[in-house]
């Protein structure tokens, strides 16, 4: 019997504080940088995001979306078998213990399923649904639950106007689990470590302190630049897999990271705007968070439908991009 992956579940948390533009454009005026509502919201299409306050980890986001997305799948935290956390802020220094293992641990999972992260920034979730559909296919695992999770404040430099009015905290899950007819429909991925530059944090650890710079740097026009171009290559990559069009694509989930490139992808792969899921308006770049966020937002509320075709993509860090193509 050939096994597939089907999404049988989804969930996500954003923090309560909501910030405004308004907001953080006031708190930023108090430090002398000049920004503003219209600003913003013309070169990314943000008009607000969530920060997390200064106890809560990206686990705990994690937590409450895994939460919402196991009850949506009718399953007990016990019946998963493996879980996987994309984060780029992961609730240790280091990455260890890995944020899938604290999950693990406050979810009240007893059963030793496996637990790790997936480090690709952006596309992390990407990443981490494509490992946890193979996994799945191979018989290797049933039930798995994936994380997008992202405490991005704790990495903003407030003084840089071009990076910290766009990011903000969240998480989103999925749960997948075996099935006998396709969900996953085709995944893929890819990475150029030559642009390793343009979208990291250059500092690193040295003898117990941050050496260089512990906040997120980047170069905004070459990242929109890569993002437009690979972004409608990886998704016709991964039609191609499954062969079919663009034009049976129902809605398409890109990582939420600038109205912009969202707009141009969809326009280059043909798609009406209506049919794209939009919610980086309202979470602003959750990084890993965002796709698994904007899924779960328009599921539940009822644009997303059983049976209809989803193409989720991202780019990220490393510098990572991949798609996933799946039928709800």
């Amino acid at each position: 019997m050939t096994l597939y992956s089907k999404i049988i579940g989804t969930g996500s948390c954003l923090p309560p504080k909501r910030v405004t533009n308004h907001a953080l454009a006031m708190q930023l005026a108090e430090k002398g940088i000049e920004t503003s509502d219209e600003w913003i919201v013309s070169r990314s299409g943000i008009s607000a995001r969530h920060y997390a306050e200064p106890d809560v980890q990206s686990s705990d986001l994690a937590v409450e979306a895994s939460r919402h997305a196991l009850e949506m799948a009718k399953l007990a935290p016990n019946d998963i078998d493996l879980i996987i956390v994309a984060t780029s802020t992961p609730d240790h220094f280091g990455g260890f213990p890995s944020t899938a293992c604290v999950v693990q641990r406050k979810l009240g999972i007893t059963n030793e399923c496996a637990a790790f992260d997936v480090q690709a920034v952006c596309s992390g979730f990407v990443y981490a649904v494509a490992v946890a559909d193979s996994l799945i296919k191979s018989g290797a695992h049933k039930n798995v639950l994936i994380i997008g999770a992202e405490v991005f404040s704790r990495i903003l430099n407030f003084e840089d106007r071009t990076t910290c009015v766009l990011f903000g905290d969240g998480a989103g899950a999925m749960v997948l689990t075996a099935a006998n007819e396709p969900g996953i429909l085709a995944t893929k991925l890819h990475s150029d470590g030559r642009y390793a530059d343009i979208l990291c944090i250059p500092g690193n650890a040295s003898a117990g302190v941050v050496a260089g710079s512990a906040f997120l740097y980047m170069d905004g026009p070459a990242v929109f630049k890569l993002a437009v171009s690979v972004l409608e290559k990886v998704a016709n990559e991964a039609l191609k897999i499954a062969d079919m069009s663009a034009s049976q694509i129902d809605w398409l989930i890109p990582h939420q990271a600038n109205i912009r490139i969202m707009q141009s992808t969809a326009k280059k792969l043909g798609l009406p705007m209506e049919n794209m899921v939009v919610t980086v308006d309202q979470h602003g770049n959750t990084s890993a968070a965002s796709i698994p966020l904007a899924l779960d937002t328009a599921v539940r509320d009822g644009r997303i439908k059983a049976g209809q075709t989803v193409m989720m993509e991202g780019v990220g860090g490393g510098f990572t991009w991949g798609a996933v193509l799946a039928r709800m």
